[in-house]
């Protein structure tokens, strides 16, 4: 049986297909019609809705699209929607106030969304500057007001705090009990008998599972399988949903290595990130809006091997090898290896992505760009990772890797024969520009032209460079003071 909260309602389901979406349940099932429908791509927010989940035992509260969260993957999950939100005596809550009083609202199909996801924001970070709040906002669009008065909104509420007296936390044990009963146990449920959805009890049964059904969907954030269902129309049953798997989740960092579990989210992975590698912090949270970060796994980015997704360049860059796991078997395979042609990895029926290695960076220089046709929450027409090592004025390491330049994410060997062993100067970096051209023969498409990809990826070394060389010449443009 799946079993949820929903605001303050237990829900309790036999029935559920694999490809019922959170918000068709909201909106028809429940008649919560404050969830919109804008873009059934988690691309626009208007379905932001609050998701509750435990995490190694703890009550994490996250924005996610309803429009690409499959019901099934809500399972001992508490999902909070817009009609929860109201102040003590039952008027606006702040966050609602404070858009009211800032004249954040025009036409008001957003809205909602947009109040949900500041919403998550005042309950996890209550001290958020201007930055984190544009960040927190990435993946709402808004066509009416401009951004200018929902960001005064934010900091209005941010600024007259009260957290403590909201009514999840002050329920946040009750909640977390009566989550933690509904964990334990593999979950099926079924819509006609055949459209199934199976939730594992834990890793080892997910293998087990996969044994059994090897052609099945394995559906991690299904912030790209939700687009298979809401755009192609395409059926996943039977689908494996791993989301909720805490002993995919676990990130260790070794004296040599960081074992990261194929499901940590990019949300997860962040203070791992701004650790160990904080040259890509931008990069990293340019990868989707808050709420895809908030579903999206590196795991399900690598395994679903498109060419323009963004965790795999940065991956093989870094030096990543996977662990791939079919049963009790296990093997391991540097991760440029997995991608084999377009729409096609080294994976065998029955295996699932269970781990991704990396070495420690060391002294190495890292970085990491894309080119998109927005800044934020949008695909890269190019993305670019680079490590560097550097010794005596002489590079003597090199990994480069593209994504958007070929049908997978691949290395660049003419231009890092180009930078190795030579002087670390502009010289080498604009003759590494000029190799990689001979590595790759991108194609036309409608997020960009070959020729612009390919003077993207030339521009991408000469940017390495003015950054890494420590000169005062800016590389990107920066806020103006006021703004």
């Amino acid at each position: 049986m799946l079993t949820f909260l929903l605001n303050d309602d237990e829900i309790r389901l036999t029935e559920c297909g694999a490809s019922d979406t959170l918000l068709d349940f909201l909106r028809i099932g429940r008649r919560l019609t404050g969830t919109k429908e804008g873009c059934a791509e988690g691309d626009c927010g208007a379905c932001t809705v609050l998701l509750g989940r435990l995490h190694e035992g703890r009550l994490v509260y996250e924005p996610v699209n309803a429009c690409i969260r499959f019901l099934a993957s809500c399972h001992g999950c508490h999902v909070v929607t817009v009609e929860q939100l109201r102040d003590p005596d039952g008027g606006l809550h702040a966050v609602q106030r404070a858009m009211v009083d800032h004249h954040a609202s025009q036409c008001g199909f957003c809205t909602p969304g947009f109040v949900m996801a500041l919403y998550g924001l005042w309950m996890t970070d209550p001290a958020a500057d201007v930055t984190a709040i544009e960040t927190a906002l990435q993946g709402n669009l808004c066509r009416c007001t401009g951004y200018a008065p929902i960001v005064r909104a934010a900091q209005a509420v941010l600024a007259a705090g009260g957290q403590a007296g909201d009514r999840i936390e002050r329920d946040r044990a009750a909640v977390t009990a009566r989550l933690a009963a509904m964990q334990g146990a593999r979950v099926e449920v079924a819509r006609d008998g055949a459209d199934r959805a199976i939730l594992p009890a834990d890793v080892d049964d997910l293998a087990a599972v996969l044994d059994d059904h090897p052609d099945a969907t394995i559906v991690a954030g299904a912030t790209d399988v939700g687009l298979w269902v809401t755009k192609a129309l395409r059926p996943i049953a039977p689908a494996v949903f791993i989301g909720h798997l805490d002993g995919l989740k676990r990130i260790e960092v070794g004296g040599d290595h960081i074992r990261i579990g194929a499901g940590v989210t990019y949300t997860e992975a962040v203070p791992l990130i701004e650790a160990e590698f904080p040259e890509v912090s931008d990069y990293w949270h340019r990868i989707g809006g808050w709420q895809v970060r908030n579903m999206g796994t590196i795991g399900g980015n690598i395994a679903n091997g498109s060419p323009i997704g963004e965790t795999p360049p940065l991956m093989i860059a870094l030096g990543a090898r996977l662990v791939l796991r079919r049963g009790a078997l296990r093997r391991e395979l540097p991760l440029e290896d997995f991608f084999i042609a377009y729409g096609q990895q080294d994976i065998r029926p029955g295996e699932f992505v269970e781990t991704i290695v990396l070495p420690r960076r060391g002294d190495a220089r890292v970085a990491a760009y894309k080119i998109s046709k927005r800044r934020s929450a949008d695909i890269s027409a190019v993305a670019a990772a680079f490590r560097i090592e550097v010794a005596g004025g002489v590079i003597t390491a090199a990994r480069v890797a593209f994504g958007g330049m070929a049908g997978t994410p691949r290395r660049a060997p003419a231009a890092e024969a180009a930078l190795t062993g030579a002087p670390f100067s502009a010289a080498s970096f604009a003759a590494a520009g000029a190799a990689v051209l001979d590595d790759f023969q991108p194609l036309d498409d409608w997020r960009a032209s070959a020729a612009y990809r390919r003077a993207i990826a030339r521009n991408f070394f000469r940017r390495l460079w003015l950054e890494q060389a420590g000169g005062d010449q800016p590389v990107r443009l920066a806020r103006a003071a006021g703004d």
